[in-house]
Order: structure tokens, then sequence, then C-alpha cells
């Protein structure tokens, strides 16, 4: 599974770009600078078949109107979430000054869902805590985190639909996953699910 890295948006968010099939890609969250998306994907000779949200605030959204209206992508998010890609408050968009971006071309996803493209399935874990409507996308051995889980940390629970009782509950069902994974999170470095199990302070415990 080739998968490429980009960071965009003023807040830094990761952008991953994942080779389905030999001229196909996925994209996990769009969180700004759509034209350098677009300009990537093409020198990649790459064309996009699906946007998968993790979950609806701004910084993981901003870049995902341009770029489905250059590509017809079709985009999943979470019922949880899917009123913040219709202009909601708690996108946080107006909080840190941003304009909405309205998508209103988009599917719901639940937990346990799983999205086809090219030679590889995703499957959807819902691991609200950080919004009502975060999930992780579970592809082989590796795991799209989203805001849940971080290297050493996890997603804030203070914002608009967060709460610190759902976030331990989804760290634990990360923590019982059988077997190791490569987690690639919407901010800062990857890491592993056996690392985070053994150093990651919220999740050591649960």
């Amino acid at each position: 599974m080739n998968i490429y890295t980009l960071n965009l948006g003023e807040l830094g968010t990761n952008c991953y770009i994942v080779e389905t099939a030999p001229d196909k890609c996925i994209a996990i969250d769009i969180g700004g600078n759509p034209e350098v998306f677009l300009d990537f994907i093409k020198s990649k000779n790459l064309t996009l078949d699906k946007i998968l949200l993790t979950h609806g605030h701004f910084d993981h959204t901003e870049g995902v109107k341009k770029v489905q209206e250059e590509t017809g992508a079709s985009v999943y998010i979470h019922s949880g979430d899917a009123t913040m890609l219709e202009g909601g408050s708690s996108s946080l968009a107006a909080f840190f000054g941003r304009p909405s971006q309205k998508t209103e071309n988009y599917t719901e996803i639940h937990d346990g869902d799983i999205i086809e493209s090219g030679n590889i399935k995703f499957t959807v874990m819902h691991t609200p805590g950080h919004t009502k409507g975060s999930v992780c996308y579970i592809a082989d051995d590796v795991i799209f985190s989203g805001d849940t889980l971080f290297m050493g940390s996890m997603g804030r629970t203070d914002y608009p639909g967060g709460d610190i009782d759902e976030m331990r509950e989804s760290l634990k069902k990360l923590k019982n996953l059988s077997g190791d994974y490569k987690v690639y999170p919407g901010h800062f470095d990857s890491t592993t699910l056996d690392w985070e199990r053994d150093s990651n302070p919220y999740m050591r415990g649960l």
C-alpha cells in the first residue's frame, strides 16, 4: 500500500493519499490548500476516487469542496458529523475566523461500514470523543486515526461534541484490537499501536 502524506491547512493537518490501484487513489482528510493536493495527485498520475473524512472539523475538510468539484470524487463522513459539512458551527470554522466551505454531496457512514477503492477495503470504526462522528479507517495493518489517537496523546475533548468518557472508550476499542498496526494520525508523526499501548499515558491504563 503506497501512502503519501501532505501537510495541509493553517493547523497543519495530515492529508493521506492512498494509492488503491496503479492509477487510482483515495484521500483521507483534505484540510486546506486544495491546489497543492490537486497538483500532487496530477504529478503522480493518479485519479481521485473517494475522500474519506475522519471527522467534520474545518481543519480536516476545508479543501474538500474544491477538490470534489475538480475531481468528482465521492465524499464520506460519519452521520454524527455530517451537518458540519453543511456549514454547522460545530465545524469550528467561525471560531477560528475561517469561512465555511459547504459540501452538500456526501455519503453518511456508520460503524462497521466497508468502503472499497481499487484493491483496498477500508473498514469504518466509530471512535467518538473528539467529535460525535469521529472515525478511524482500518485497511490491512494500517489505522488512519484522525484526531482520536496521536503519538503519545489523544484528541481534544473540550470542543462542542467532545466527550472525555467517549474518548476513553474509543481508545480502549483501539487498544483491544488484535495485533499491531501502523497508525497515521490527523496531526503530528505516525506511530504504531503497540507503542501507544505501552507508552501513551491516555491508553496505557485502560
